[in-house]
């Protein structure tokens, strides 16, 4: 064997030994590529996520505030009520010592002026007829006097 096909013979002896590691070295590469897309998705992902999280602070921020504004608007509505509640109680003892009295006194007042008139209702016709008699009488009493005269 020459030096050329001895060469040769250890070339493809080689290239026979060294195929798995070529194999092994394309689906690394294979591997490689396909770990540098997630590594890119997931940093986009990862992106994508810290701006979520920064907007989520934002929203808890402003949330923050709202629960704020909402607890001094329930202060100024409890001390509303607190004066409310005091107005009602000077209007109910008011109503209490002052007005039911007076209302008291103006119902006594118009109850006892309709029951006189009540009572007296009937009367009043008759005093009517009475006059209108009494009128009658007086005429013919005026016109026997004057023919007296």
């Amino acid at each position: 064997m020459s030096d050329n096909e001895l060469l040769l013979a250890i070339s493809n002896m080689m290239d026979k030994k060294l195929e798995p590691i070529t194999n092994d070295i394309r689906e690394i590469k294979e591997d490689v590529k396909n770990l540098k897309e997630d590594v890119k998705i997931l940093k986009i992902d990862v992106k994508n996520l810290k701006e979520d999280v920064k907007n989520l602070k934002e929203d808890v921020e402003n949330l923050k505030e709202d629960v704020e504004n909402l607890k001094e608007n329930v202060k100024n509505l409890e001390e509303s009520v607190k004066n409310l509640e005091i107005r009602v109680q000077k209007i109910e003892l008011c109503q209490e010592t002052e007005i039911l009295p007076q209302l008291n006194t103006i119902t006594s007042c118009y109850k006892d002026t309709y029951d006189r008139y009540r009572n007296y209702a009937d009367r009043m016709e008759n005093a009517f007829d009475d006059i209108t008699l009494l009128k009658k009488v007086v005429s013919e009493h005026s016109i026997q006097l004057q023919s007296i005269s």
